[in-house]
């Protein structure tokens, strides 16, 4: 059962770092929320700006400016969060690899390997945080701004609400959540668990001494 946690924390690890790495190099965390009768699709990410015309598929990016240029707290602050999220992340899917019971290293040391596995569970819980305030740190910032502008009765032409990169990364935060609860608390129960049915099966082998077995022959008898 150790052996299927294993491989169950290990998928959602790949597809959390994944997904979490995709949504911080993507274009498409706000996308315009128009009618149909617009002619493009405009999205903004954390780096760049594309437009997409809905006609021929032609995409245009605009880079914002130097990294170290001012830019609005959203932007810097989701960045800031999105890249400790992928490090993390990133990090603790190498020390799940290293320490799943399929891989060679450290074979002969499994206590080793199995910490391994809580250190990975534990780095995956505290890379879901960062990645999931800042997805949803963005998100209600959309939305805030939207309805700020609606109640001022401004219109600007353009209303966005968040785009799938902005889903990845809130997906990709749950599931560093999930994989953090199989790698820790699930992986410690049934360690548990197999720890006490290996005692009970070392005892039924073992634990029939001299007397036990002379009983067992009476029985037969």
């Amino acid at each position: 059962m150790i052996v299927v946690l294993q491989f169950m924390a290990l998928c959602l690890a790949l597809v959390s770092t994944l997904f979490l790495i995709v949504a911080t190099w993507t274009d498409c965390w706000m996308v315009n929320a128009d009618d149909s009768l617009e002619v493009s699709q405009k999205c903004r990410g954390l780096w760049w700006e594309c437009v997409t015309n809905t006609q021929d598929g032609i995409k245009t990016c605009d880079q914002y400016d130097s990294i170290l240029a001012e830019h609005p707290l959203k932007i810097v602050l989701t960045r800031a969060l999105m890249i400790t999220a992928d490090i993390l992340a990133s990090f603790a899917l190498i020390i799940l690899v290293l320490g799943l019971d399929a891989v060679k290293f450290l074979r002969s040391e499994p206590h080793i390997k199995l910490r391994m596995c809580y250190m990975a569970g534990f780095i995956f819980g505290i890379g879901g945080i960062p990645g999931m305030i800042g997805s949803v740190w963005y998100a209600v910032d959309v939305y805030v701004e939207r309805a700020t502008l609606v109640l001022q009765n401004v219109f600007l032409g353009i209303h966005y609400e968040f785009g799938w990169s902005c889903w990845l990364g809130m997906a990709g935060s749950t599931g560093c959540f999930l994989a953090s609860i199989v790698l820790t608390c699930c992986l410690y129960i049934f360690r548990d668990l197999g720890s006490y049915s290996r005692n009970q099966r070392s005892i039924y082998k073992y634990g029939r001494t001299a007397t036990g077995k002379m009983y067992a022959m009476d029985s037969r008898v």
